[in-house]
This record gives structure tokens, C-alpha cells and sequence, in this order.
């Protein structure tokens, strides 16, 4: 799971980087008026175009909707939906309930873990998985449950895990 950069990449320059970032949020905020009242909804549409709020989106954002800066990034930590650091591209979601715990969560969790590298809450250093857990999924009758992105597994085995999470590094 190792990305290696070949002689084809192309890096953007900084300066062209910035641009890029000022037109995505000149594009995103000219849907608003930039009432207080919009704050939510343009901190969904900035996570949504960048995969989470960056720093200098939250400096944008506040003067756009006119409120502090603490007052967004209070609002951006309060709910979970919300993510300050980048986030890896494909969301690996393992439940925790109450079904799923007696049926071997805790085990398909720590696979999941062993696989990845990472705990909940990380994504691995490429951007490429993020592990989560979650309350529960509403897949009771499936238990262990586990969802990658929005492909849900069931009665999952730490076996299951390994083949499931190669299958996903495949592009498969």
C-alpha cells in the first residue's frame, strides 16, 4: 500500500495551488448571501469540494458569513460530520453496537486496524483509508457488520477483513 511517484507526476506549484483554492471558494461561496444563518451550509459545500475544512476556508468562511473565526471553528468541531484535517479517501466503518460487539466487532475492529496501520479516527499517511467506528449501522441481523464506503459487509471474519480490504487496494 505503498504509493511511489514516478518521473509522470506532475506537482502543482504553489502559487497555482492557491489560485485553485481561492476560485473553489469564490465558486462555493457566490451560492450564498452570507448570512450567519448559512454558516452549516457552507461549511458542508467547503467539506464536500476539499473532503474537510481547511484552515484558511474557516478564515474565509467567518468573514464571508460575518462572525468570528472561533465562532466556525466552534461550530466545525461541535458536530461530528465536520473534519479539520484531511481525511482519507475511502471510509472504512466498523460497528461497535451492541449486536455486532457480541458477535466479534472488537476482533473485525482490530483487524481492520492491523491492516490499515491505523486507528479509529486515522487515515493512513497516503490519504487513501480513514477508519472509523461507528454506534451502530442498523445491519443488526448481519452482525459483525463492517462498510466501506457505502458497500455494506456482513457477518464478517477477520478473513473477511484481509479480503475485503485487498479486494478495495485492487480497485476491485
Amino acid at each position: 500500500m505503498v504509493n511511489i511517484a514516478t518521473a509522470n507526476d506532475v506537482k502543482t506549484a504553489p502559487a497555482d495551488q492557491a489560485a485553485d483554492f481561492d476560485n473553489k471558494m469564490d465558486l462555493i461561496l457566490s451560492a450564498f448571501k452570507g448570512d450567519e444563518g448559512e454558516l452549516i451550509p457552507v461549511l458542508q459545500k467547503v467539506q464536500l469540494e476539499f473532503g474537510y475544512l481547511p484552515e484558511k476556508a474557516i478564515k474565509r468562511i467567518a468573514k464571508f458569513v460575518r462572525v468570528p473565526e472561533v465562532t466556525v471553528f466552534g461550530v466545525a468541531t461541535f458536530y461530528a460530520q465536520f473534519k479539520l484535517v484531511p481525511t482519507g479517501r475511502n471510509v472504512v466503518r466498523v460497528c461497535r453496537g451492541t449486536a455486532c460487539h457480541v458477535r466479534g466487532g472488537a476482533r473485525i475492529l482490530k483487524e481492520a486496524e492491523k491492516r490499515l496501520g491505523i486507528k479509529p479516527g486515522e487515515s493512513t499517511p497516503d490519504l487513501e483509508y480513514a477508519l472509523e467506528t461507528v454506534a451502530c449501522i442498523g445491519a443488526c441481523a448481519l452482525a459483525p457488520t463492517m462498510v466501506v464506503n457505502n458497500d455494506t459487509y456482513g457477518q464478517m471474519t477477520t478473513k473477511k477483513v484481509a479480503e475485503i480490504l485487498h479486494k478495495e487496494e485492487q480497485g476491485e
